[in-house]
Parts: C-alpha cells; sequence; structure tokens
C-alpha cells in the first residue's frame, strides 16, 4: 500500500510543485534566525579550503564544526571553531530570533589563540523569502571588541531553484568599514551552489571591483 503525503496547495506555483527551500538557514555564511530542524544539517565548503558542518541537535538548538586544512600546506597550526545557534520561531508570524557565535582557535606548535565572535539577530519572513538584521561583538583571547558590527542579510527566492542573496556588514574600522556582497544560489533539493560577489568598503578600493565568492552545500 502506498504512503501518500498531504501536499500544501502554496507550494504549487503554475501546475509545478516547488519542493521547500532546502537551505533557508543561511545566507554565504552568516546565519539567518530560522533554525535548522531536529535531526536535519549541511556540509559547507568555500573556496576548497573552508570546511563547516551543521546539525540540528533540536528544532531550537544547532551546534557546528569548521577548519581550514592548513596542515596540507605544511603548517604546524590547526585552526578550527564551533558553531552553536539557539533560535525562537513564530513561523506563523514570521518572525525569528536567535542567539549564537563562532567560538574559534588557533591550537599548534605549542601555543594557542581564542578569536571569534558573538551574536544576537531577528529575521521577518518565511523560507523562500527573509530580511535578517543582527549585531554582534568580535573578541581575541577572551576579550570583546570595544565596537559592535551589524549585519544585514535577505534572500528571495525568484524561481524553483534559484535565489537572490545578499550579506553585509558594517563596522568601526580606520581603512575598512565593512563588507557587501549580492549573488545567485543554485539549489535543487539535494544540494547547494552560491555564487557572489564581495566588496570592502574602504575609501582607497576605487580600482577594485569585487572578488568572488564560490561555497557548495550538501544538506543531509
Amino acid at each position: 500500500m502506498r504512503d501518500f503525503a498531504r501536499v500544501d496547495p502554496r507550494r504549487i506555483r503554475n501546475g509545478d510543485y516547488w519542493f521547500d527551500n532546502p537551505q533557508p538557514t543561511r545566507y554565504f555564511f552568516a546565519p539567518s534566525a530560522i533554525g535548522l530542524r531536529e535531526g536535519n544539517g549541511y556540509y559547507q565548503n568555500t573556496w576548497v579550503l573552508f570546511n563547516n558542518v551543521n546539525y540540528g541537535v533540536s528544532d531550537r538548538f544547532s551546534i557546528g564544526a569548521g577548519t581550514v586544512p592548513v596542515f596540507l600546506f605544511g603548517e604546524g597550526v590547526f585552526p578550527i571553531w564551533v558553531l552553536p545557534k539557539v533560535s525562537f520561531s513564530n513561523a506563523s508570524a514570521n518572525r525569528h530570533l536567535t542567539v549564537g557565535g563562532v567560538l574559534g582557535g588557533v591550537v599548534g606548535e605549542g601555543e594557542s589563540a581564542s578569536v571569534g565572535l558573538l551574536y544576537t539577530s531577528g529575521t521577518l519572513g518565511g523560507p523562500d523569502r527573509n530580511l535578517t538584521a543582527g549585531i554582534g561583538y568580535g573578541y581575541q583571547n577572551g576579550s570583546l571588541a570595544d565596537t559592535p558590527f551589524f549585519n544585514v542579510s535577505g534572500m528571495t527566492r525568484v524561481s524553483k531553484r534559484f535565489y537572490l542573496v545578499s550579506e553585509n556588514y558594517f563596522f568601526s574600522g580606520d581603512e575598512v568599514n565593512g563588507l557587501v556582497s549580492f549573488g545567485l544560489r543554485y539549489a535543487p533539493e539535494d544540494f547547494a551552489v552560491d555564487f557572489g560577489l564581495v566588496r570592502p568598503l574602504a575609501g582607497d578600493l576605487d580600482s577594485f571591483i569585487a572578488f568572488p565568492w564560490l561555497g557548495v552545500a550538501l544538506p543531509f
């Protein structure tokens, strides 16, 4: 006997079924306040070298970890980071809140250092179209930065498999005041590929346009 699942009629567009967004919890790198569902996760690779894995322990809490395998180049240090995230959602009102961090460090060759950031953010919208604003503080060896950084990111689904994505940071600095980015995500149900351009906000970059962003994510 076959099992039948009820289909949300809002998923039918022009006679075609649009599957759920497989990557609603992140932009290029920054998280939205939408949480990973319990038992779901993904592996993300950026620029070949940057690796992240995230897993939903519950609908409200996810944990992840990442590294850059610099040992492949003969380096004696080993960078690693942990990505905890706690999310609170009112899905019917399309409102979400999250608190999390990037808890990083460098170990090896008899030395160690801790560096990372703590953040909170809110998201308005659902998995297919949303806007996130957040604030965070960087830290190094236990000391928080004196000034915060701000994040404004957004995503909108433009077809069954394509999304427009933007991720932007703003902070105080003598030379660089932020980073802005814009790109495209190709996301069938079983993987996602991000293509984007990232530009620092600085006064001495008049001849510089942007550097490319390329990332791949495999949900599980």
